[in-house]
């Protein structure tokens, strides 16, 4: 599945923006993504409040992830809030809770919850009894992007997924995918599959999909390392997306954003639904739209169900988090940490996600997000 359907859209929201590594943006040095267009955002009575009190240089990094919609609202927001300057660097959510703890960023972004011990090492670095919170800013579907010459439509399951990927299947003629796909000219080729060679949070939430609809076929506990042996591994999600690409004979995950920016065709899911389901922010936003809060308090860490059935709801989902302190965050990025998380929490900064391939946070929990975020100290 190529995405047909707003493609042209997402093509313009994502050609100029596939930039590998960290994106730096001031507000009189965006030339390279001019061909925003449409998704530009323009100053007006109300972003004038939003800019209210932001200045000088704003640090985060973390989840790769959603490092395409992270790109889209850092030029947005620096043409609507002039005179600031974001830097978000795309590595991993592992990599971005530890630069958090560390105190060396004002805010990270994780696609899984913080872990209670992630939590009380917050505590060090958040000051006035402060720890590290959970916002759901991004969601969306993990594709499952595939490089097979002479397939252009593939349909797998849970369990076959969870084979391939602990490299129990290994040749694309495997009789378990010829049952899900009795039409197609399956070769007999070797499956190459590649994972995230860094802890990663799209790692996780595909390790609890396949944990919750495979239980029998996956044994492994959904953490953030790679944990099946063989298979290939490649840095992070850009790195994974470009290795299938490349590689016939190729499967792999990543975040839909990647395949619709590459042209990569991606699986339908075989969920036991009347039909099997896409990778489309649509799908992935009816599943996460039965998401639950779990978190207590200020923190907003959420209750995802990857067993679903729903027509036409995709499972392999993910949100990612921006990672704040609920009180004690730094005193000299305060202020511009909260007039950016509240640009990219408000109306017109969800809208943006679905044309870039993401899935907005449910209206219901984004505005106890924006309510959260305006509460930050």
């Amino acid at each position: 599945m190529k995405l047909k359907r707003k493609n042209g859209l997402r093509a313009t929201a994502l050609g100029a923006l596939a930039v590998s590594g960290a994106l730096v943006l001031t507000a009189c040095g965006s030339d390279d993504n001019s061909g925003g267009g449409d998704n530009s955002a323009k100053p007006t009575t109300a972003s004038s409040e939003v800019c209210k009190d932001a200045k000088g240089q704003l640090l985060a990094s973390g989840s790769s992830a959603q490092k395409n919609a992270m790109d889209l609202w850092v030029k947005n927001y620096m043409a609507t809030c002039s005179g600031v300057e974001v830097n978000y660097k795309s590595s991993s959510s592992g990599e971005g809770i530890v630069a958090f703890n560390q105190g060396t960023v004002g805010f990270a972004g994780s696609d899984s919850a913080l872990k209670p011990e992630e939590v009380a090492d917050s505590k060090k670095m958040c000051t006035d009894g402060g720890q590290g919170i959970n916002l759901p800013m991004v969601g969306g579907p993990i594709a499952i992007g595939y490089h097979l010459e002479g397939v252009d439509s593939l349909v797998l399951d849970a369990p076959t997924l969870a084979k391939i990927f602990d490299s129990k299947i290994k040749n694309w003629d495997d009789a378990a995918i010829k049952a899900l796909n009795p039409d197609a000219k399956l070769p007999n080729k070797p499956i190459q599959a590649f994972h995230r060679s860094e802890d990663s949070g799209t790692t996780q939430n595909l390790g609890k999909y396949l944990g919750a609809s495979a239980a029998s076929d996956w044994k492994y506990e959904a953490e953030k390392k790679w944990p099946a042996p063989g298979g290939q591994a490649a840095s992070g999600s850009a790195g994974v997306a470009t290795q299938v690409k490349q590689v016939d004979g190729s499967i792999g995950y990543f975040e839909l954003s990647y395949a619709t920016s590459q042209q990569i065709s991606t699986v339908k899911i075989d969920t036991g639904a009347s039909a099997p389901v896409e990778a489309s922010s649509e799908n992935a936003s009816k599943a996460i739209a039965a998401a639950k809060i779990k978190g207590t308090g200020k923190d907003l860490a959420l209750d995802l169900d990857y067993t679903t059935k729903a027509d036409g709801a995709y499972p392999i989902v993910l949100v990612t988090y921006e990672i704040a302190c609920d009180k004690g965050n730094k005193p000299a990025t305060l202020a511009t940490m909260k007039s950016f998380l509240t640009f990219t929490s408000s109306e017109d900064g969800q809208k943006v996600l679905s044309e870039a391939g993401y899935a907005p946070i449910p209206a219901e929990i984004n505005a106890k997000v924006r309510e959260t975020v305006a509460s930050l100290s």
